[in-house]
């Protein structure tokens, strides 16, 4: 047993080493999130899958549609006063059109910034297992491939602390001034105008953060999430010699989960239809801390795990206290588990975040192979292998 949980352990860390190490870091739509994913293609399919590429057009970076919504706020602030109610008419509708556009990228829904941002092509990577008997369900693993940009925001704990609290009060003052501007329009009150200005520092201090992050480097990924994507190969190594009695699993490597989960949504579209009685289990951040899974999520609307799939976690927790598996939740962000979960797919994450709700390493150039904890990624994948055994033998 202690043999098996060691060379299961070395695979997550070898897969690590090589996208993390290896690769140089996975920017989004970027030639080194191809060559993750044509590591992964060939890793699969020397397992004896017959694995499928699909590509899809994506955003190049998270923060241009952002930058594109502070400029906006702030040139209203400067044309409202210029020449009356048609000024004030032109600003307020700047000011709306901004508004709502930046609420809806921040839900993943289409939106008029997502016109004009650089596009670029992306990929996701699959394959599936058939089970050894009837086939009465599909449990989608997925793990993403591409890294996000190391930004001052999220250097420290305190930056970050900070940028989550600064982007409720950015979008409190935008709000403001949408309906002070719309005021305006029917009442030419000078101190409208005046009363608009924290939104106008606001929306400088937004162009700031998003101009230095959207030019700093490329994470090398190694937690986030080269580690969700050794757990899917190494999965799918396990269970290609032992398939589940009635589940066929789906082990997903997704493209530009850090540009607005453009990959999941592709891999949802394409293939909802033909997934019978679905679940949806997604890695996130596996090597330094957990195993854990999410009750909460969201930026605006809140997203909450499956109840059902929640009660196995819960059950294994409590039957498994050697594991040390415990809950978590994440304030101003987003799992894949989101866009499962709009489309009406139960689904739930496995988070790496500490006890205390901190992400290891997120984001930022230390997040490298060598801080992986041989420990935590074994008794993670314990945890995910009896959740997955519990999954199958519950339909």
């Amino acid at each position: 047993m202690a043999n098996r949980v060691q060379n299961t352990t070395e695979k997550l860390l070898e897969h690590i080493r090589f996208l993390a190490g290896e690769i140089d870091p996975r920017g989004a739509t970027r030639p080194e999130e191809r060559q993750a994913a044509d590591c992964a293609f060939g890793q699969l399919e020397g397992l004896g899958f017959q694995p499928s590429m699909e590509h899809f057009n994506s955003a190049t970076s998270i923060y241009h549609p952002h930058i594109i919504t502070a400029v906006l706020m702030l040139a209203a602030f400067v044309i409202y006063p210029l020449a009356g109610r048609i000024t004030v008419a032109i600003a307020a509708g700047m000011s709306l059109f901004a508004l709502a556009s930046d609420l809806l990228e921040l839900g993943f829904l289409p939106n008029p910034l997502r016109w004009v941002t650089p596009k670029g092509r992306s990929q996701n990577v699959w394959a599936t297992l058939d089970p050894q008997g009837e086939h009465r369900q599909d449990l989608i693993l997925v793990g993403h491939l591409d890294t996000h940009q190391t930004g001052k925001i999220f250097s420290t704990q305190g930056w970050v602390k900070f940028f989550q609290s600064f982007t409720t009060i950015a979008f409190a003052a935008f709000s403001a001034q949408v309906g002070f501007f719309l005021a305006g329009i029917l009442a030419q009150w000078n101190w409208l105008w005046y009363a608009s200005i924290p939104s106008a520092l606001a929306a400088l201090v937004l162009l700031a953060i998003c101009w230095e992050a959207d030019r700093a480097p490329f994470s090398p990924g190694a937690n986030d999430n080269a580690s969700a994507v050794a757990m899917v190969l190494t999965l799918a190594e396990a269970l290609i010699t032992s398939p589940l009695k009635h589940t066929r699993v789906w082990f997903v490597l997704t493209g530009c989960e850090e540009v607005q989960h453009y990959g999941m949504i592709d891999l949802i579209k394409r293939h909802k239809a033909e997934w019978l009685a679905p679940k949806v289990l997604v890695f996130e951040m596996l090597g330094v801390a957990g195993p854990a899974w999410e009750t909460k999520e969201g930026i605006i609307v809140p997203f909450k795990p499956d109840k059902a799939l929640t009660h196995i976690v819960e059950t294994l927790a409590e039957t498994h206290p050697d594991l040390g598996a415990y809950p978590v939740f994440i304030v101003g962000g987003n799992s894949e588990m989101a866009d499962a979960h709009r489309a009406g797919l139960p689904a739930i994450t496995f988070f790496g975040l500490t006890p205390v709700g901190r992400a290891p390493f997120w984001h930022q150039a230390g997040d490298t192979p060598d801080k992986m904890d041989p420990g935590v990624l074994a008794r993670t994948y314990q945890f995910t292998r009896l959740f997955i055994d519990q999954v199958d033998t519950g339909v």
